[in-house]
């Protein structure tokens, strides 16, 4: 069975821009890739055959474009376009079952100036099985360090799952960047509001702090066996989660960071870091289910 990565495009220049940084993975983990392009499928009562021959011909000129911008960019991926009718979630979060890792744009060719992230973004970051990269525009650049962030909870970040774990995803990506990477680990003073830290003992600090990088430590101790090539940076802060994602992300190529996996539907959804995560990076984000 071929390995493949699928890429979700439309008419936006958002998701073309998702489909050439999707190309480049591919292109990096040895991955056939796949666009997957969603038509809308009027009901069989109400059909006009004009109008549904149209949109079918509408996606078959995105998917035929994009096809041929990126093989022209990426010659050495093998690639191939499906156009799937329904609503995009569903069409992405189906083709996800069988993917590595499926990348879409911040937003698509709907919603409205200065949206950051649209809905199908969401919904496919909240619920696919498979790693979710979600692309924003402009997409990385030069001025980003060759780093790849991630975000480390607790010991329950590294437990892996059917996907893999956030902290494993990490690791590859740097490794296959030849990348440092910067595991950062938020902590707060026993649950009290950060500010509360000016009125606590500078010794009491450094204790707590101490506890918090040897917990890192003993967090990265494994996937540093499983991965020696990798640099890595701890990168211990006394901080809210969401901003010190953000601000490493300001350094970053890429953001990897996890999204707690479970059968139960109400659990299927992003935490709030995640959520501010998705909205606000300045680099890729790929979002990771784990156990």
């Amino acid at each position: 069975m071929p390995r493949f990565l699928v890429a979700g495009i439309d008419a936006s220049r958002e998701s073309l821009v998702a489909a050439e940084w999707a190309a480049e993975e591919a292109a990096r983990r040895g991955l056939e890739l796949r666009l997957v392009h969603a038509a809308p499928a009027p009901a069989d009562d109400v059909a006009d055959p004009p109008v549904a021959l149209s949109w079918q011909r509408s996606g078959e000129e995105v998917l035929g474009r994009a096809e041929a911008g990126l093989a022209a960019g990426s010659p050495g991926v093998a690639m191939s376009g499906v156009q799937v009718a329904g609503s995009a979630p569903a069409a992405l979060l189906s083709a996800a079952r069988t993917a590595e890792l499926l990348v879409v744009g911040a937003r698509g060719d709907g919603g409205f100036d200065g949206l950051a992230v649209g809905s199908t973004a969401l919904a496919v970051a909240s619920c696919a099985p498979c790693p979710v990269a979600v692309v924003p525009r402009p997409p990385a650049t030069a001025l980003h360090e060759a780093e790849v962030a991630v975000g480390v909870d607790d010991v329950r970040t590294a437990a892996g799952s059917a996907a893999g774990s956030p902290l494993d995803f990490a690791f590859d990506a740097a490794r296959l960047r030849e990348a440092r990477l910067r595991a950062v680990h938020a902590w707060s003073l026993a649950g009290a509001p950060l500010w509360t830290a000016l009125a606590v003992p500078e010794e009491d600090r450094a204790t707590w702090e101490d506890e918090e990088v040897q917990r890192l430590s003993d967090i990265l101790r494994e996937p540093r066996k499983r991965y020696p090539d990798v640099s890595v940076l701890p990168d211990v802060v006394l901080l809210h989660p969401a901003y010190a994602l953000l601000h490493a992300s300001r350094r970053a190529g890429l953001l990897v960071v996890g999204r707690r996996a479970s059968p139960r539907a109400a659990e299927q959804r992003l935490g709030p870091v995640a959520h501010a995560v998705l909205h606000h990076s300045h680099c890729p984000v790929v979002v990771v289910p784990h156990g």
